[in-house]
C-alpha cells in the first residue's frame, strides 16, 4: 500500500533535496539571477522603478524547479549550458509574472508571497501590473534572441510553445476558470483548471529543454508524459500544503480556496487520497524516464522532491 508523507512544520530528512539536485540547484539559482540582473539594469526615474519592481518579483525568488527542469533536460542532450540558462530564465520571468498578477486584489488578493510582501504591496497595484507585463515581454525577448539558439526555427518553436502555454488555451484560461468556477464543478473541471494554471508551465519547461537539444519521437513523448504527471503531482502537493501546511514555512496565506468556496484536488479526492495520488504520480514520473538511465537522475530527484516539499 502506498503511503503519503505527512506535512511537518520543519522539513524532514525525506524532504531534503537529493544529492544531484542539491549540488546543481544553487548554481542554477545563482546563474539565473546573474542573467536576469544583467538584463534588468538599474535605472533612474520612473523607468527605474519599473525595473526595480521586476527585479523584486523575479530575482532571488522561488525554488527555480522549472528552470532546473529545462536545464536538466537540455543537458541530457548536450545543449550548451548558456543556452539552457537563457531559456530557463525566460520561463522564470513568466512564472514570476503569473504570481505577481495572481496576487493582485482583483485576482487572489494576496499580501504575502514567499515570505515577503507581494509586489503590489511593496510598490503599488499599477506598478505590479506593468512589472508583470514587462516580465512577460522580457521572456519572449530572450527566447527570440539569436543568442538563445542559432536556428531560427528552434527559436520560433520556443516562442510558439510558450505563447500556447500561457494564453487563452493555457494559463490565462486556467486563471479565468479559477476566478469563475462552475457552481458545482465536477472533478474533470477542477483538474483541467489546475493543469492549465500550474502543470502547463512545468510541461513547457521540459518541452523547451528537449527542443533545444533536437529531441523528438519516442524520447520526447516519454519526457512529456513525465512532465504531465509531475505537473499534476506538484499541484496536488500545493493543495495539500494549502490545507495542512504552515504559513510561516509555505510563505503565503493558506486555506484560500476553502475560504473562497472553491474546490481543489484535496477537496475532490480527500486529503489522504490526494497525498496517495501524488505519490503514485511521482513514481509514474520515474518510470516514464527510466529509459534515459543515469542521465535522468535529476529529473527523478525533482519528482521525489515535488511531493515531499514543505513549501
Amino acid at each position: 500500500m502506498t503511503r503519503f508523507r505527512p506535512v511537518f512544520v520543519e522539513p524532514t530528512k525525506s524532504e531534503a533535496l537529493c544529492d544531484a539536485l542539491e549540488h546543481k540547484l544553487p548554481q542554477v539559482q545563482r546563474d539565473i539571477d546573474a542573467f536576469l540582473c544583467e538584463n534588468l539594469p538599474l535605472r533612474d526615474g520612473s523607468a527605474g522603478r519599473l525595473t526595480e519592481a521586476m527585479r523584486y518579483g523575479v530575482v532571488g525568488a522561488g525554488k527555480r524547479l522549472r528552470a532546473m527542469l529545462t536545464i536538466a533536460v537540455a543537458e541530457m542532450f548536450a545543449v550548451p549550458y548558456f543556452r539552457a540558462i537563457r531559456v530557463a530564465s525566460a520561463i522564470e520571468c513568466v512564472h514570476a509574472q503569473s504570481l505577481v498578477h495572481d496576487d493582485l486584489p482583483c485576482m487572489d488578493d494576496d499580501d504575502l508571497r514567499r515570505g515577503k510582501p507581494s509586489l503590489h504591496r511593496q510598490f503599488d497595484e499599477a506598478t505590479a501590473v506593468l512589472a508583470g507585463d514587462a516580465l512577460l515581454a522580457l521572456a519572449f525577448e530572450i527566447l527570440s534572441n539569436p543568442g538563445t539558439h542559432p536556428d531560427a526555427n528552434v527559436r520560433i518553436s520556443l516562442v510558439f510553445g510558450l505563447a500556447r502555454t500561457i494564453g487563452h488555451g493555457g494559463l490565462a484560461a486556467g486563471q479565468m476558470m479559477d476566478l469563475y468556477p462552475s457552481a458545482d464543478p465536477v472533478p474533470d473541471e477542477v483538474f483541467t483548471c489546475e493543469n492549465m494554471k500550474t502543470a502547463g508551465l512545468i510541461r513547457y519547461a521540459v518541452e523547451a529543454g528537449a527542443a533545444l537539444g533536437g529531441c523528438d519521437g519516442a524520447q520526447m513523448e516519454s519526457l512529456l508524459r513525465y512532465a504531465d504527471k509531475l505537473g499534476l503531482a506538484f499541484q496536488i502537493r500545493d493543495n495539500v500544503l494549502d490545507r495542512v501546511g504552515n504559513a510561516a514555512i509555505v510563505g503565503k496565506r493558506l486555506r484560500k480556496d476553502e475560504q473562497a468556496g472553491r474546490k481543489n484536488s484535496v477537496q475532490i479526492l480527500g486529503l489522504g487520497e490526494a497525498c496517495n495520488q501524488s505519490e503514485i504520480l511521482a513514481q509514474g514520473c520515474i518510470e516514464e524516464i527510466a529509459g534515459f538511465g543515469g542521465n535522468a537522475r535529476i529529473l527523478s530527484e525533482i519528482a521525489s522532491f515535488a511531493v515531499s516539499r514543505s513549501h
